[in-house]
């Protein structure tokens, strides 16, 4: 019989804050399916600390792209062996783009990427963004209270009151070097 701290560390004797049965995910790849769960039960409890590990992404990944293919993607190759506090914010940002699409993502969802950042760094992350977009053929969402940004869309959608009050489209985009604000 586990003794009270080998209880403590298994849940025996201990009410499950969180419960969930049978929990089954699968994902489809064009052809193929990628099954991230397959029947899990998962319990937590009051006051735990839960680290669930899964390098699923690897899974789902066809051809993923290495470190240094997707640093020299955002510009920062020669940046590969420092760590994050030896970069600036505007690297930093970087590094979680570059992060981002190395598993090749058809979907890349940027949210504020400029909002910390001074103009001359923001139009960097910008850069390494429409690169991506471009390069990768990413679908790339951009997501910002910064109207000049819209100059480098293909297209623009406006909300407002959390509903779409406008769609346009850009006839030509802007450079994001070219931005100022």
């Amino acid at each position: 019989m586990p003794g009270p701290a080998a209880q403590a560390h298994t849940g025996a004797h201990r009410e499950a804050v969180f419960s969930a049965s049978a929990l089954t995910k699968i994902y489809t790849m064009g052809e193929v399916k990628v099954h991230a769960l397959r029947g899990v039960d998962l319990q937590l409890f009051a006051g735990e600390l839960v680290v669930l590990l899964d390098a699923l992404v690897t899974e789902i990944a066809r051809d993923p792209m290495q470190p240094r293919e997707a640093l020299a993607l955002v510009g920062l190759a020669e940046r590969a062996d420092h760590f994050p506090s030896q970069l600036s914010g505007g690297e930093q940002q970087r590094v979680a783009i570059a992060r981002a699409i190395a598993k090749r993502p058809d979907v890349l969802l940027c949210d504020e990427p400029t909002g910390a950042l001074d103009v001359k760094t923001g139009v960097l992350v910008l850069d390494a963004i429409a690169r991506v977009n471009r390069e990768l053929g990413t679908a790339t969402a951009v997501i910002t209270h910064n109207a000049v940004i819209a100059a480098m869309a293909d297209r623009v959608i406006s909300i407002s009151g959390g509903l779409i009050a406008d769609v346009r489209e850009n006839e030509r985009k802007a450079d994001p070097k070219s931005l100022t604000w």
